[in-house]
């Protein structure tokens, strides 16, 4: 998942003054660090809002200077000073954004929830400024003329369609509701994200009898025992809503009622009629777009943000999504199927529940494949995964990351790591987070705490929620934290191996429905048998990880993946449902979700991945995107054939991935730049293939 920061923020800041005096605040100049990396032991809380402000003052002042140049508008004095003109604010930014998901307080929660309609109004006030968009224009206007290079016409186009997108050809009464709307948007998200990063606090499984431990597995008692411990109940075993405490659970313990309890309990996050509740925010979040959206032109809120996708549509979104729903869920319901069988075996006369899915799945794949998660994690050491991403990285496209020590970080948990290319030259640090924390969102992202832009290289981070080690025994990861692992370092490679001029093009600054490419290719690397034998080495012994199990991995490949398919297009097409209603009058959100799921005919023993409530990617940059994970998906499948069938780290193969879709960021049309790389245009077949579908 891409995490992206707001580059341009808040209202005038002649308002405001800045407390904190201005040679003491580190964000006021560049980072005086070695490689310009974030000096996170001098920032402090009160550094932030006077670097908002200052950084507003300096933007204001810079759009200025450009209005009031008296030279003809061109691209130089006009697009790209509008892409420079924010430094302060880039860094001020990139930071707080990041910390307030990685590793936020109350005090930063109430800042940001402070800040929020500042920044909303700041952005506002520039993609408003009718002067401002009068130099614009001129150079669009003129764009076939200015024999621009493709990326420069890329960033022309971005901007000057970002200006129309705002707003910028709105009446004056239009334009102000404009304002208004984005003012509450922008607070009503972070309140909904804040409450979900409570509930998941919130809640605490406590198991005081040792027989309710039943199944559970030695490594997760023991981790449980410790959560306890910290938390203040030694001799208890604690249980939460993070995924590498809930899934495990799930997965292994025999106490039924315990499973539905703590299953009920994630599944109902925001919607517990409490101060956390979430309901009628996201109601009013979906009204807020759709009337946003209804002021731009558009019909619902989903084909104004497709309008700038690969996808162009809601109609071209669901074709694809229902094209996959006719696939995923009869596979789906067999596999339902065959899990109900296990049950009856165990003679209970009990009926398959959403609750035992993981449970029985995971004694399925046992008979099925005489494989299971405590076979395979001993292999799976984190700081092994991660040396085997690493290393397929520097297969593929010659680069190498050497750990650093001594740069200041945020928490102990985070390590960093320089990039080299091939010749020896930096291509950018890289940060790595990957433990749960009561500060730290939930799932997994990579952002930037610099772009890229021209010789300046970027800072990178990779964000994490993974099992923790235990004691003695380090953290040792479970397959599907395996391949997240692999999937957030490709989102990382391209952000770092980006080759771009400006901002606005470099890195993942793409379409949201091509983001996706780079990461979920890099997963496909992380189960081939030549790759496993580089990394997975049993924590103990240093054993190579025998052919055995890695046969059991290839042949299982397909398991379990019509509830996997059909809980991430369950969740995709309620994201697409919601955006694309044309009336919400009366809308109730519970009441919608289960009309929309009951109409696709999804099964009672499979939810949505995300429910209405907790659905924090159609807050965070995913609203009517998160298809992009399946449309993507049709590229990456399609796109690792050509490995396959020139051989996996086929240096030719990687030079094209590299020079026509990493190093390329937005400086060109997406499916010119999957064409340059694969010669076609992708085919559904490969993913239909890899998921067993066909």
């Amino acid at each position: 998942m891409i995490k992206k920061t707001l580059t341009i923020l808040a209202i005038s800041c002649m308002i405001y003054s800045c407390s904190t005096k201005t040679e003491s605040n580190p964000f006021l100049t560049e980072f005086q660090t070695e490689n310009g990396v974030p000096p996170f032991d001098k920032i402090k809380l009160e550094h932030y809002e006077p670097a908002f402000f200052k950084g507003i003052e300096e933007q204001n002042h810079r759009i200025e200077a450009i209005i009031e140049n008296t030279e003809a508008p061109n691209f130089e004095n006009t697009i790209v000073a509008l892409d420079n003109s924010a430094p302060i604010l880039n860094r001020v930014s990139a930071i707080f954004f990041n910390m307030t998901d990685a590793e936020t307080t109350d005090q930063l929660t109430e800042l940001s929830i402070k800040l929020a309609p500042i920044l909303s109004e700041h952005e506002d006030n520039i993609s408003l400024n009718k002067e401002l968009f009068k130099r614009v224009n001129a150079v669009y206007q003129q764009k076939e003329s200015l024999n621009l290079t493709s990326e420069q016409k890329r960033l022309l186009e971005k901007t000057y369609k970002g200006f129309i997108r705002s707003g910028a050809n709105l009446n004056t009464d239009k334009q102000a509701r404009l304002r208004d709307i984005n003012k509450e948007l922008s607070t009503f998200g972070i309140t909904f994200s804040n409450n979900i990063l409570n509930e998941n606090n919130a809640f605490q499984l406590f198991v005081d009898k040792e027989e309710d431990l039943a199944g559970l597995p030695d490594w997760f008692r023991q981790s449980a025992a410790e959560e306890a411990k910290a938390a203040g109940q030694a001799n208890r075993w604690l249980f939460t809503l993070h995924n590498a405490s809930r899934l495990p659970f799930l997965q292994y313990s025999e106490n039924r009622p315990l499973r539905e309890k703590i299953y009920k309990a994630y599944i109902n996050r925001g919607n517990n009629n409490d101060s956390n509740d979430n309901k009628e925010i996201i109601r009013k979040i979906v009204s807020l777009r759709l009337e946003k959206a209804n002021l731009l032109g558009f019909d619902c809120y989903a084909n104004f943000v497709l309008d700038e996708t690969m996808a162009k549509n809601a109609d071209n979104v669901m074709n694809l999504l229902n094209n996959l729903w006719s696939y995923a869920l009869p596979k789906a319901k067999a596999e339902a199927i065959d899990l109900q069988k296990i049950m009856d075996k165990e003679g209970k006369g009990e009926k398959l529940e959403a609750w035992d899915w993981w449970y029985y799945t995971e004694k399925l794949r046992k008979e099925k494949y005489d494989l299971s998660e405590e076979e395979t994690k001993p292999y799976f050491k984190l700081e092994n995964v991660r040396e085997g991403a690493f290393t397929v990285a520097n297969k593929l496209y010659g680069i190498t990351l050497n750990k650093l020590k001594g740069i200041p970080t945020y928490h102990p948990d985070v390590e960093v790591f320089e990039v080299k290319d091939t010749d020896g030259s930096q291509l950018g640090i890289f940060y790595v987070d990957y433990f749960p924390r009561p500060g730290k969102s939930g799932g997994a992202w990579m952002s930037n705490y610099r772009e890229q832009q021209g010789s300046i290289r970027p800072l990178v981070c990779n964000v994490a929620s993974f099992t923790k080690p235990i004691g003695n025994t380090p953290s040792l990861l479970t397959m599907d934290e395996v391949e997240t692992l692999f999937h957030e370092f490709g989102h990382g490679l391209h952000g770092l191996l980006t080759k771009c001029e400006y901002k606005g093009t470099s890195g993942t600054n793409v379409v949201r429905d091509f983001v996706e490419l780079p990461s979920q290719i890099n997963e496909h690397w992380a189960t081939e048998p030549e790759v496993l034998k580089m990394y997975a080495k049993h924590y103990q012994t240093g054993e190579i990880i025998p052919d055995e199990i890695i046969e059991k991995i290839q042949e299982q490949k397909t398991f379990n993946q019509g509830f996997m398919t059909t809980e991430l297009l369950a969740a995709a097409i309620l994201d697409m449902n919601l955006h694309t209603l044309t009336d919400v009058n009366n809308l109730d959100i519970l009441s919608y979700e289960k009309e929309a799921m009951d109409k696709l005919g999804l099964i009672p023993e499979i939810a949505p991945r995300y429910r209405t409530t907790y659905f924090n990617h159609i807050i965070g940059g995913y609203a009517a995107g998160y298809y992009s994970y399946l449309w993507a998906n049709v590229l990456d499948n399609d796109a690792f054939e050509a490995f396959k069938e020139h051989g996996i780290f086929d240096k030719s193969t990687a030079d094209l991935f590299r020079h026509n879709v990493l190093e390329k960021g937005d400086s060109e049309n997406p499916m010119v730049l999957y064409k340059s790389f694969r010669g076609t245009e992708p085919s559904l077949e490969p993913l239909l293939k890899n998921r067993g579908m066909k």
